[in-house]
């Protein structure tokens, strides 16, 4: 014989618990079927008792110990039942009903298989021995449960548990996985258990829960704790926020338009099993008139369709319909929809069945064979069968007793839909699947899903909105990781997914866009031929090129004038080639960079420069002797003869000469890559190698200039008809100005720029000389030709010819002079001086 207790109904006035009476249908229907089955226990037929339970300690032990001594009054440790004792208990929707029924139970060594929800406290074997669980364990539960937030990217969700060992266990392996998983908990409440409906402690405690920003709330735990959900759901709790619930229907409705209303859009979990064969043609033509026997049936029978059954003398109350079913039972009283409880229930009672098949076959083979009686069973002898169960029930699914077994574990997951006449219905839009040695998988069909009344989609429910590509994370102290700030990638990082932690460096030869969600190759960037600014400078060059090229042909067409041979045409050819080269040299900066463009450009650069700038200084020297020579004595004169003053050209050379060769030698210049200067480009340069040396031949050439600009300032007041003091002057003023201007500017520039800017800073520099030394004399020359005769200079000034010694060139002078010579001069010198042009 089987008993079964559980919360059948727990009192006329609690009439939403009329609901778990299915849990009595699922067990008759197993009953029924075991003892129809002529192989299962054949000639022996499967009894039963029934008891109900009341939520009290004092009815639990109440009912144990009524079961166990089967007496009224109840006598301890005493039975009076001979023939019908029970050999195995079902019991229990919750773990704390039966861990107190197990203590006496335990005594005897009575086998209980519990159908409430899996606890792991239960599992334990040592305190534990004697009772079974038939519900899957709730190992993957959390883990289903977090594939379904991060599904819909829920990462701030509210926790409502539980106040027992059960709620405790999913708190720390829901937290556990909510850690790994990147989400976060707003709220953590722990249900109380409760006996009443309303109690002044239910409104308090409702009246203590806090509001949670999360949009998302998590529902944990047994039936008598969630009455306070079940309480706040009149008031504010549940209103605009989405419920993930563990079972969906061991939470008990007592009313579909109040409870399920509010849960409008919410989800439930529960274990999947296939439809059990038979059972609903049984809950469609069952009657209590099959069971007299059970009072509750009755009862439930007389306050649902308020009748009676023929035969039973219930007054005035009719007689019901012979059409009368389960089947017209109200939405919140559903016994049609298979609870998992109920599953458990007739799993359970099979479970007993093979057992004790089992025990009788092993009885009967030990058995002599003149024995006529059955052998006595005890319920201790049931242990060794059920602890090794394994079956497969009428639904196809695999039934084990063991749970050191880890099967697939599969949840249906059920969308709470409401409609506005009341009906409350459970759609099922999923399926999460777990292995241990597979991914765990979720199916979803979105587009079924009924969403709460405030949401016309799927809601958020985040602390912080996700950073979108491009912004990385930063974490918000003494907060949870799930609120923080969202900052955007800084410099040469990108991040190219949502909610990243770290931005990510771009490689050198890349660069972000500008939204910073990926790196695009830099382009390669030079002053090139191809460019607008490289062609301008090209045409600059090539002009002020040419223009030299014709000055310089125009002194050697007039090399025989007063005007030419009064500037030193030597001197003045030496400058225009110089100053050609220094155009030209500027090709060396214009093109993409190589190893020997990299080595001439700033070589090139320096040494023309130096010869143009020292030919420039030789001039203002001569300017400068030419007229000491006037004075008495022959010191000067002899300088200016022997044409000392063009020996500063080569000295000069010869030093940057030897700057440049040991700049070569020690670090030469090479081709390098900027790719950090300018946004999106790698810039090809080239780079100077030994600073040091690049400076000092900058120094010497800056020294160079600045001590002839100095030179000619100081003789720029000499008599100038013919003299070019003032002109060489202002040429050094022009030339220097534009090499102070270039430093800063030079600096301040990057990538082809500064190199343009180089490039203009030689060009203007060239020109200052060639347009400041030449243009007056080719404009005397081309424009003014009677200036250039000796008949203009016979008038009012006198021209004075010194021979070189070492050669038969005139160096020739024109001086502005008084009215009078002067002393030392006679009229046959000037006259003989005169007529030597």
């Amino acid at each position: 014989m089987v008993t079964v207790t559980g919360d059948a109904s727990t009192g006329w006035q609690l009439k939403w618990l009329w609901k778990n009476y299915q849990y009595v249908l699922a067990f008759y229907f197993a009953i029924q079927e075991i003892n129809k089955d002529p192989h299962l226990l054949p000639n022996l037929t499967l009894g039963f008792q029934l008891y109900n339970t009341i939520a009290s300690n004092q009815f639990t032990l109440w009912g144990a110990l009524h079961g166990l001594s089967g007496t009224m009054p109840i006598c301890p440790n005493y039975s009076c039942q001979t023939q019908h004792s029970p050999v195995a208990v079902i019991a229990g929707t919750t773990s704390a009903f039966s861990e107190e029924t197990q203590t006496l139970l335990e005594l005897y060594r009575t086998p209980q298989l519990t159908y409430g929800p899996s606890d792991p406290m239960l599992s334990d074997r040592h305190r534990f021995p004697s009772l079974y669980q038939m519900a899957t364990r709730d190992d993957a539960l959390a883990q289903g449960i977090l594939t379904l937030l991060l599904r819909f990217g829920w990462t701030w969700v509210a926790l409502f548990v539980s106040d027992d060992m059960r709620g405790e266990w999913f708190l720390q392996e829901l937290s556990g996985e909510m850690i790994r998983r990147g989400v976060c908990v707003a709220l953590t409440v722990k249900l109380p258990t409760t006996k009443t409906m309303y109690a002044a402690s239910d409104i308090a405690f409702m009246n203590r829960i806090p509001a949670s920003n999360a949009s998302v709330h998590i529902l944990y735990g047994d039936v008598r704790a969630l009455v306070h959900i079940d309480i706040s759901g009149e008031f504010f709790l549940t209103l605009g926020k989405v419920w993930v619930m563990v079972c969906k229907r061991d939470l008990v409705v007592y009313e579909t338009t109040h409870l399920l209303h509010s849960f409008h859009g919410g989800f439930s979990f529960s274990h999947h099993h296939e439809e059990i064969p038979g059972l609903q043609a049984f809950l469609g033509t069952v009657n209590p008139s099959h069971y007299p026997e059970d009072f509750y049936f009755s009862t439930l029978w007389l306050q649902t369709f308020h009748c009676s059954l023929a035969g039973s003398l219930c007054g005035e109350i009719g007689v019901c319909p012979p059409n009368a079913s389960l089947e017209f039972l109200p939405a919140d009283m559903d016994m049609r929809t298979l609870s998992d409880a109920s599953y458990s229930i007739y799993n359970a009672v099979h479970a007993v069945a093979l057992a004790l098949h089992g025990l009788l076959l092993r009885n009967v083979e030990m058995a002599s064979s003149t024995a006529t009686d059955w052998p006595v069973l005890l319920p201790w002898q049931l242990h060794p069968f059920l602890r090794k169960l394994q079956f497969v029930n009428s639904a196809g699914s695999h039934i084990s007793l063991d749970e050191t077994r880890n099967p697939t574990v599969r949840y249906d997951m059920h969308n709470i839909v409401s409609f506005p006449t009341g009906l409350g219905l459970l759609v099922k839009v999923g399926e999460f699947s777990s292995m241990n040695s597979e991914e765990p998988v979720l199916l979803i069909h979105e587009e079924w899903i009924e969403w709460p009344v405030a949401f016309i989609e799927a809601p958020q429910s985040v602390c912080s909105q996700s950073c979108s590509p491009g912004f990385m994370k930063i974490l918000q102290e003494g907060k949870p990781v799930c609120c923080f700030m969202c900052v955007s990638c800084q410099d040469r990082s990108i991040s190219n997914q949502t909610d990243a932690e770290q931005c990510i460096q771009c490689p050198e030869h890349e660069y972000p866009n500008r939204e910073r969600t990926r790196c695009l190759p830099k382009l390669v960037t030079f002053l090139a031929l191809e460019d607008s600014l490289g062609m301008a400078l090209v045409c600059m060059v090539l002009s002020l090129a040419l223009i030299t090229a014709v000055v310089l042909g125009i002194f050697v067409k007039h090399q025989g004038t007063p005007i030419v041979k009064a500037n030193n045409h030597t001197l003045s050819y030496m400058l225009l080639i110089s100053l050609l080269l220094c155009f030209l040299c500027s090709f060396l900066f214009i093109g993409r960079p190589n190893t020997a463009t990299c080595l001439l450009r700033q070589i090139t650069f320096a040494l023309v420069f130096t010869l143009a700038v020292s030919a420039v200084l030789a001039k203002t020297i001569t300017v400068v002797l030419a007229f000491k020579a006037m004075k008495p004595g022959r010191t000067m004169r002899r300088l200016l003869v022997s044409g000392a003053p063009n020996a500063v050209i080569p000295i000069c050379f010869l030093i940057q000469l030897t700057l440049c060769g040991i700049w070569l030698a020690t670090s030469p210049p090479f081709v390098d890559t900027d790719a950090h200067s300018e946004h999106g480009h790698i810039i090809l340069l080239c780079n100077e190698g030994s600073i040091t040396a690049f400076y000092c031949v900058l120094g010497f050439l800056g020294s160079l200039a600045l001590g002839t600009f100095t030179v000619a300032f100081l003789a720029r007041n000499l008599p100038d008809t013919f003299n070019e003091a003032k002109f060489l002057t202002f040429s050094m003023l022009v030339f220097c100005s534009v090499w102070v201007t270039f430093l800063p500017v030079y600096q301040s520039t990057k990538g082809k720029v500064m190199v343009a800017v180089e490039v203009f800073s030689i060009l203007a520099s060239g020109a200052g000389l060639l347009g400041c030394i030449f243009v007056p004399k080719c404009y005397i020359i081309l424009l003014k030709p009677e200036r250039n005769s000796l008949q203009v200079l016979k008038k009012s000034n006198l021209f004075l010819f010194l021979r070189e010694k070492s050669s038969s060139t005139l160096v020739g002078f024109a001086l502005r002079v008084p009215q009078r010579p002067p002393p030392h001069f006679s009229t046959q010198t000037q006259r003989r001086c005169i007529g030597c042009v």
